[in-house]
């Protein structure tokens, strides 16, 4: 009987590692793929042929920190691209162009540490540095904190005037 109760523990035990190392491995692969996703996005904007925003999800949370005109919490996908992201792009004669320097992953969330580039329509350039912290839900983006230069955008954002 004594034989039989360990050897019912060294299978338990033998399960229990088995799921913890599936579950690990599982995780791993999530990570992984978060990471490939935002590496994508990010070359195809450098590329001029997507971008990030593509894989916002519509309920997506994005929130600029800081102290910029823009800084603030935009409850969905639409408030963030028709509050931030067209009235930026109306306002630049050249596409704004990143730079990656890093991204790294962790459990749901990738970080992305970038420098862009663009010409404004005054044609002087914008030039700003980033980190967004973004967490991603089925290959979406459902929840965003992005961090910048605050005097660069400011002084962008009030010196050239968007397009009609």
């Amino acid at each position: 009987m004594t034989n039989w109760i360990r050897n019912v523990g060294r299978i338990a035990i033998a399960l229990a590692a088995a799921t913890m190392a599936a579950k690990a491995g599982a995780q791993t692969h999530q990570v992984e793929a978060n990471r490939a996703a935002i590496a994508k996005a990010m070359d195809a904007w450098a590329a001029g042929t997507g971008g990030p925003y593509d894989l916002l999800a519509e309920d997506a949370v994005w929130t600029i920190s800081g102290n910029s005109l823009a800084s603030k919490t935009y409850p969905s996908k639409e408030a963030f691209m028709s509050e931030v992201i067209r009235p930026f792009n109306a306002r630049m004669r050249t596409r704004l162009i990143p730079s990656v320097h890093a991204l790294y992953a962790e459990d749901d969330t990738v970080v992305a540490h970038f420098d862009a580039q663009g010409t404004a329509r005054d044609g002087k350039p914008y030039v700003n540095s980033y980190a967004w912290i973004l967490t991603l839900k089925d290959g979406r983006i459902v929840r965003a904190h992005a961090f910048f230069d605050a005097h660069a955008f400011d002084d962008f954002w009030t010196r050239v005037r968007p397009a009609e």
